[in-house]
């Protein structure tokens, strides 16, 4: 597995090594004790596994109280992943990192605790699968806003469409009036 450090330290970009032939492929997608080398002593509690049809946008979602860190993969299609250091205290608050992350790539993202989360489908449709590092906790949880113009993320959206978003979603908050870490 290859770690690479994104344009914030704490984000990496994993891509598995892939062994191939006419009859399929085999990777590693985890291995404990390499993560841990690479990304620190985190430990996995719940997989999660989404859906989603082209033009959904699903983000940008965090938890203060039981944060989560969250290693990220698509199985089927395409997605553009985005993680948001909301870190107050970090240098690169309130800035952002974003991959493709595909099928075809296997590549996958982690984002540590401290980041707020969120995705768009590139693809006719996207299966996304996810780790993470706290249980989903319903009261804990928050949305930052996917157009909010101070982040300025460059979402690979269609053209002339506006992304499909959750009523949530919708009525995230901007970056100013957040909850923050």
């Amino acid at each position: 597995m290859d770690f690479k450090k994104l344009a914030i330290p704490d984000v990496f970009l994993l891509t598995p090594k892939v062994f191939g032939d006419e009859r399929g492929f085999f990777m590693e997608t985890f291995r404990q004790s390499v993560f841990e080398r690479h990304c620190g002593n985190y430990k996995f509690v719940q997989d999660n596994h989404s859906k989603s049809i082209r033009g959904t946008l699903r983000g940008l979602h965090y938890q203060l109280e039981k944060p989560q860190g969250k290693l990220v993969r698509v199985t089927l299609g395409e997605v553009f992943d985005v993680a948001v250091d909301i870190r107050e205290s970090s240098p690169t608050f309130g800035q952002w990192v974003g991959a493709k992350l595909s099928a075809e790539n296997k590549q996958m993202l982690w984002v540590p605790p401290g980041f707020a989360h969120g995705f768009y489908v590139c693809s006719d449709e996207a299966e996304f699968q996810y780790k993470c590092t706290n249980y989903y906790n319903p009261g804990d949880d928050y949305c930052i806003r996917w157009d909010d113009p101070e982040l300025g993320i460059d979402w690979p959206l269609l053209k002339s469409t506006s992304p499909l978003v959750s009523e949530k979603d919708s009525r995230g908050d901007f970056l100013d009036t957040a909850a923050k870490f």
